[in-house]
């Protein structure tokens, strides 16, 4: 059995991750980075998610002698070009506040009522790193309409405000089930799984 490592200390992820590959049938023992306590944070000076997401699975790569997956995400609005982008856990300039940086962005978007203009989706990008420099990298979206407040509790980061199209309710306001059926992420990790197989067999 190969074993896989996660840049990740999030235990959800782990577990989603862990959960796609069983369902695909591959036996591969995946683990967090919780697993290497001695490896560093990798910085994340892409300028795309794919290229943060590489980073750190390379790092991670370079430093466990195992293939390693990392994956990098955000919220990309239509009417801001895409921003916030690589930037959206740090938007409002403390990483990780999260209601900071909703507060900041429906500010920003405070004189746009038309839903036409409040466009945006949710990006993620997971890598896949071997210690031989071979690399992939695939891609999810979820896309959607900005509310302009808040709605729900179940979610994190920008869920509250993105309504997938198809929907009446928010990220935050679906159950975790729902969630992971379309988010940005478990496409993401979805289309990861031939390249585990191709790649890792």
């Amino acid at each position: 059995m190969t074993r896989l490592i996660l840049a990740t200390r999030n235990a959800g992820k782990i577990t989603e991750l862990k959960s796609i590959l069983a369902d695909a049938g591959l036996p591969h023992d995946l683990v967090g980075a919780d697993a290497y306590p001695d490896i560093p944070d990798v910085r994340e000076t892409g300028v795309t998610f794919a290229e943060n997401a590489l980073l750190k699975a390379h790092a991670l790569a370079q430093a466990t002698g195992l293939p390693a997956v990392a994956d990098d995400s955000g919220l990309c609005v239509d009417v801001l070009n895409g921003a916030p982008g690589i930037f959206s856990a740090r938007w409002a300039g403390r990483h990780g506040d999260d209601k900071a940086n909703l507060d900041l962005l429906l500010a920003q978007l405070g004189d746009i009522d038309d839903d036409h203009h409040r466009k945006a989706h949710f990006a993620c990008a997971a890598a896949l790193a071997l210690p031989d420099g071979r690399e992939r990298v695939v891609e999810g979206h979820l896309s959607g309409i900005l509310r302009h407040a808040p709605s729900g509790t179940n979610g994190f980061g920008y869920d509250p405000i993105l309504q997938p199209n198809g929907e009446t309710r928010t990220c935050a306001e679906l159950t975790p089930a729902e969630k992971n059926a379309i988010s940005h992420r478990g496409k993401a990790f979805r289309a990861l799984v031939p390249v585990v197989r191709e790649l890792l067999g």
